[in-house]
């Protein structure tokens, strides 16, 4: 288990440091470019977020045709899932572009915002093929228990957005668009890596290069119950940033870092879950269901336990993590009291990122998505009650990470506990 996690577990982060060094470097542009940013990264998250099933999709697909010991329609999975990948980029970018101004203009936020917000959304689009690309060839390699070839691309993909950021915002002035021009350079070329890879390992097991009808609509079926299960994610986190908003440009600033640091941990403790999504999909595609049971009874101890580790270095840290990002006071202040919410909540976090990943590596994509709305039904009401209330500053913000850290996540722990009891999630064999 630590031989996948601990190599996913690095490769993880990276995508979170990709928004922690776009928020660093732009964060002392001003408020108002953080502010913008915080909203460009949230419609983008939003719209990148809900094909994350190109990857959590792909690996279990792969896992349990190699389980089976079916090596060639393994690999054919990964092509279709690649392919399904490119398409849904194009589409994605093309739409992104033109509707950029008319989505951000949505919020309500100040019009210097609205201006960096579009700014960065319009010149992320050409990296979004990359982004979506990179989702289908990790999710192959996570399939043939691979997670280090994945860290290795991540790491030097993470290296060249921090330059490419560096140079294009400060050393040519391009501002807000620059980190956004970075950021899509350094995504195009990992995408570029991975497809070489899944292509060479293809033909090494005699798989044709062009999709298959039936294999792009399988795996658009199972992405389609996925797809679901992330919307009613993104719709949480997207909800979040409408209160936030809201609340003023300093609590939205504010805001953005501490979601930033969210994801930033949420990819840490997600390690265990790849884990899971790999070897549950191999031990069930091989007939295993014991050893199914028993590796989902040790992930879920180490993600308590890595839950209150992460936590603990987030509250001893929390009073001066925003000089990393800003020197706005205000923006301090509000940010403080969210990121002690968020250091508490990380031992449920680690539980439920776990658990989702067994069910996604089980394939059990339907209870995942039907269990998903009503985790919404129940954080709506907590949502609601805080933009109600009228609470702004420190006091508001907290209120806001206590409804979405607290209890959409423990609405999350509640539905994804009891499936994991039962055993209607077993499902043995390739299919």
């Amino acid at each position: 288990m630590l031989r996948l996690a601990v190599p996913a577990f690095f490769a993880l982060i990276a995508e979170p440091l990709f928004l922690l060094a776009d928020s660093a470097i732009v964060g002392h542009l001003g408020v108002e470019q953080l502010a913008g940013l915080g909203l460009a990264t949230t419609v983008l998250q939003t719209a990148v977020g809900l094909m994350v099933f190109l990857a959590y999709g792909t690996a279990p697909a792969v896992a349990r045709f190699l389980g089976a010991g079916r090596m060639g329609h393994a690999m054919a999975a990964a092509r279709d899932g690649v392919w399904l990948a490119f398409a849904l980029g194009l589409a994605l970018a093309a739409l992104g572009w033109a509707a950029a101004p008319a989505v951000v203009a949505a919020f309500g936020a100040s019009p210097g915002v609205q201006s960096h917000a579009v700014d960065y959304l319009v010149w992320s689009m050409p990296g979004l093929v990359g982004m979506l690309l990179v989702f289908a060839g990790t999710g192959a390699l996570r399939g043939l228990q691979d997670t280090r070839t994945p860290l290795v691309v991540a790491t030097v993909g993470f290296s060249a957005n921090i330059g490419l950021s560096l140079l294009f915002v400060y050393g040519f002035g391009w501002g807000v668009a620059g980190s956004a021009i970075g950021t899509s350079v350094a995504q195009l070329g990992m995408a570029g890596v991975y497809v070489w890879i899944v292509a060479r390992r293809m033909r090494h097991e005699g798989v044709g290069f062009a999709p298959t009808a039936r294999g792009v609509l399988s795996a658009a079926h199972v992405g389609g119950w996925l797809m679901l299960r992330t919307l009613t994610l993104r719709a949480a986190i997207l909800a979040a940033a409408v209160v936030a908003t809201a609340q003023g440009s300093e609590n939205l600033a504010a805001h953005q870092i501490a979601m930033t640091v969210f994801a930033f941990l949420a990819f840490a403790l997600d390690a265990l879950a790849i884990a899971a999504q790999a070897l549950i999909g191999k031990e069930l595609g091989a007939g295993r269901p014991e050893r199914a049971r028993e590796l989902t009874g040790t992930m879920v101890r180490w993600s308590l336990g890595l839950g209150a580790v992460t936590g603990a270095l987030l509250a001893a840290v929390a009073p001066w993590a925003g000089w990393a990002f800003t020197t706005d006071r205000g923006v301090h202040a509000a940010l403080v009291p969210a990121l002690l919410v968020l250091a508490a909540s990380q031992p449920l976090s680690g539980y439920v990122f776990v658990l989702d990943g067994v069910l996604i590596g089980a394939g059990d994509a339907r209870y995942l998505a039907l269990a998903g709305l009503l985790n919404l039904a129940v954080y709506g009401p907590l949502l609601v009650a805080v933009g109600l209330s009228g609470a702004a500053g420190p006091a508001g913000l907290a209120w806001l990470w206590a409804a979405f850290a607290g209890g959409y996540m423990l609405a999350r722990a509640v539905t994804l506990g009891v499936r994991a009891r039962s055993d209607a999630w077993m499902v043995l064999g390739a299919g």
